[in-house]
């Protein structure tokens, strides 16, 4: 978009104003600046080129019928033809796409048109994936279930409408008997097989992929979707997701985006009786659409957790659309402050992180773009003037040109106290700055700062094609680490060949231990991290309360082919990470991006929250929501409030001592520097074993630099820490269950 449009909408912007009001149960609201961003968006999506917009597959379909009525050589047909199925297919007509790729099939026997081996082989594909596909639309999603898409795929999972996996298994079983080596064929074969409840018996030997290799390798419990029953199976597709109290009633809400460009932004109230309701209308959410992430901070310091809208990732000048601020009034309604802000610009992006970067007690925003050389685009560095308005200093801070950034995660992993920046890069070196304060100590400013790329002797700078990353404490010494996960594969059989443990091309993630001294370790293969492929969403959180932090990756890729089970790792007293992806129920088909823990029923135990879909319109599904299940261990809940800190504790360190069956232990978190693509809640939830008491707390604030010490502490309880406070003040929480029976399969209640 010209330099001019952009001045011209913030012109807009400012020149409106328009105080928030109280929205009264039912009734709507929309601020001006809403309204406005609301035009933005749509107008940028109506102007989008229909002829290569990903989003627009449906026009395409359109256009080719049109040319079907034109004379074409038979040649020219064949391509017509092919290109409109799978354009019917992406868009989600998955029966349309079967009727015309079909009929050309017959068509060239019937005519005797030998299609080139490619084209041939091409057709036969998009035949298998839009059975595949038909068989999940028809089955998991039109009758979705609690075992729905659940690898490996079995009781209530199994298709009860069969001619989808039954078409699969003809097409792909045809396919590897023209190519025995075609081992994506041989894995999507085995999941149609179990789609019809064939698996492992109904297999042919030579394509039978081992039962064997799916096993758990600790039996986490049966973590069961309830998100039908609590109402938020939202349908949609990849998007980002914040779990937190946004009214502060102590109840964890949800915020929900979907990267389609005219998708429903969505906000669901927990009502604390195990089901959630839909405010998003009310909450003056109408016209915030698209959004493949979303990321929270209190930017104002007013005590409530605000949102910030990611729009246009993966793209590229079709992704140039705007990021949006909502500010979040307190009154259970959001205003979008976008262009009053400071922040309205247009970018590719999809990844940002908050964090006080100068120690002034007001959080600032880094937002990582997408460059390519064809489409040119500089990340941002915001920082907060502390009026509600920010001004962009990235470029001065050497902190501009950055290229395809996919993942950016602040953290102080020397322990300086103040925080230092990961960025994630596909197709790159990834960088780590270290914060080293300002040029002048005398005179600081924010456009003057020492940010030194210390990548090379941290050692940090792969893997090099990569997407989600963040700091945490896995190992608990006290020494923040860096997860990043690995984002590339050379084809889709890499997908099979590691999944059937046999050799495969693809980017692993990579974890590194901090060493205390400005080095990183790569550990990745010693901790047994070498085992997903192509995460995108990503999550950290505690499964079992036994005070080691387990991960969560949500995989999968645009193509239709990419079906692969979401995985789960359980962290063993930061020794080993174990795969719990089947024990839990975890292990979904569709694709899995933005994830988030949190202790949703009040019951002192983590669940889980998933928001699926692709990136394809054709590639949507419904949310889930894994329940924990309970793993009798003890645990604790801080809510840090700053003073002279920034007011939501981003940076803040936590420290317990506590004993655990007769050995001392210590356990480290940091509140606000989470996952780059999931959102879990600010409050601290620590699992502490079974531990009888807590020894100490040690609570550190990196901008008055002090340490808060309280001793004997309860456990079980939730307690609310003000900065200088003297006493932990008790939180008590509402408690309730979510209903784990499954529902009928006429009141899945779906949200659309």
């Amino acid at each position: 978009m010209p330099r001019g449009v952009h001045l011209f909408w913030a012109v807009v912007f400012l020149a409106v104003s328009a105080l928030p009001q109280a929205s009264e149960q039912g009734s709507a609201y929309q601020s001006a600046g809403t309204k406005k961003m609301a035009a933005l968006l749509r107008q940028i999506y109506e102007q989008n080129d229909w002829k290569a917009d990903p989003n627009k597959p449906a026009q395409r379909v359109v256009y080719y019928r049109a040319l079907l009525e034109k004379n074409l050589t038979p040649e020219q047909e064949v391509t017509v033809r092919l290109e409109m199925g799978k354009e019917q297919l992406r868009a989600g007509n998955s029966e349309d796409a079967l009727h015309t790729l079909e009929d050309l099939a017959k068509s060239c026997q019937g005519r005797n048109i030998h299609l080139p081996t490619e084209v041939d082989k091409q057709l036969e594909l998009f035949i298998a994936l839009s059975y595949l596909r038909l068989g999940e639309q028809e089955n998991c999603s039109s009758m979705h279930g609690q075992k729905s898409c659940i690898f490996p795929i079995q009781g209530s999972g199994i298709h009860s409408l069969t001619r989808g996996a039954e078409g699969a298994v003809k097409t792909f079983t045809e396919i590897l008997d023209e190519d025995s080596k075609d081992d994506a064929g041989r894995w999507l074969l085995n999941i149609a097989y179990m789609q019809l409840g064939k698996y492992p018996q109904g297999v042919p030997a030579k394509w039978l992929i081992p039962a064997d290799l799916f096993k758990s390798e600790y039996d986490i419990g049966d973590f069961l979707d309830v998100a039908p029953q609590a109402g938020v199976a939202m349908v949609g597709h990849a998007g980002g997701v914040i779990l937190d109290d946004f009214d502060g009633d102590g109840l964890l809400d949800l915020m929900i985006s979907s990267s389609a460009p005219m998708e429903q932004l969505r906000f669901f109230h927990n009502n604390g009786d195990g089901t959630f309701s839909d405010r998003t209308r009310q909450a003056g959410l109408t016209g915030e659409v698209g959004g493949l992430n979303i990321v929270e901070a209190d930017y104002n310091n007013d005590g409530y957790p605000d949102v910030l809208v990611l729009r246009g990732g993966w793209w590229g000048k079709y992704g140039e659309y705007p990021m949006s601020l909502l500010r979040n009034n307190g009154n259970g309604t959001f205003d979008d402050v976008t262009a009053e802000a400071g922040l309205l610009s247009v970018h590719p992006t999809q990844t940002a992180a908050w964090a006080d970067f100068d120690n002034d007690g007001w959080l600032d925003l880094f937002v990582g773009v997408e460059s390519t050389p064809g489409n040119p685009h500089v990340s941002q560095l915001f920082h907060n003037n502390h009026d509600g308005t920010f001004t962009e200093v990235a470029a001065p801070n050497g902190l501009a040109n950055l290229g395809f950034v996919k993942g950016v995660a602040w953290g102080d992993f020397n322990n300086d106290g103040f925080p230092d920046l990961y960025v994630s890069v596909l197709g790159g070196a990834n960088h780590l700055f270290r914060n080293d304060g300002p040029r002048d100590p005398q005179h600081p400013r924010a456009d003057q700062w020492k940010f030194t790329d210390v990548t090379e002797q941290a050692g940090v700078a792969q893997p090099l094609k990569s997407f989600a990353t963040w700091f945490f404490d896995y190992d608990n010494d006290g020494w923040p680490d860096i997860y990043v996960s690995g984002y590339w594969v050379d084809s889709m059989n890499d997908v099979a060949d590691f999944e059937m443990g046999k050799p495969f091309h693809g980017e692993l993630p990579r974890l590194y231990h901090n060493n205390h001294d400005g080095t990183f370790t790569d550990v990745t293969k010693a901790m047994h991290l070498d085992r997903a492929l192509l995460p995108m969403g990503a999550n950290f959180g505690d499964l079992d309360n036994d005070g080691w932090l387990d991960i969560y990756l949500g995989t999968g890729a645009p193509s239709y082919q990419a079906l692969l089970p979401n995985k789960m790792f359980r962290n063993n007293e930061g020794k080993v990470f174990q795969d719990v992806t089947t024990s839990g129920g975890f292990g979904h088909l569709q694709k899995g991006h933005s994830i988030a823990f949190g202790d949703i029923e009040n019951n002192g135990n983590e669940d889980v929250f998933e928001g699926m879909g692709g990136a394809l319109p054709g590639d949507s599904y419904q949310s889930v929501l894994y329940r924990n299940p309970g793993h009798g261990n003890h645990w604790i809940t801080l809510e840090l409030e700053g003073v002279q800190t920034n007011r939501a504790a981003f940076g803040a360190r936590i420290a317990l001592t506590f004993k655990d069956q007769g050995t001392t232990r210590h356990v480290y978190r940091t509140v606000g520097y989470g996952s780059s693509f999931g959102g879990n809640p600010l409050r601290q939830h620590i699992g502490i074993g079974k531990a009888a008491s807590i020894e100490k707390v040690e609570i550190y604030w990196p901008v008055s630099q002090t340490t808060q010490i309280f001793t004997n502490v309860a456990i079980d309880r939730a307690f609310h820490v003000r900065e200088g406070a003297s006493k932990l003040e008790p939180r008590s929480y509402k408690q309730f269950a979510f209903s784990t029976l499954p529902l009928s399969k006429d009141s899945m209640g779906m949200q659309h």
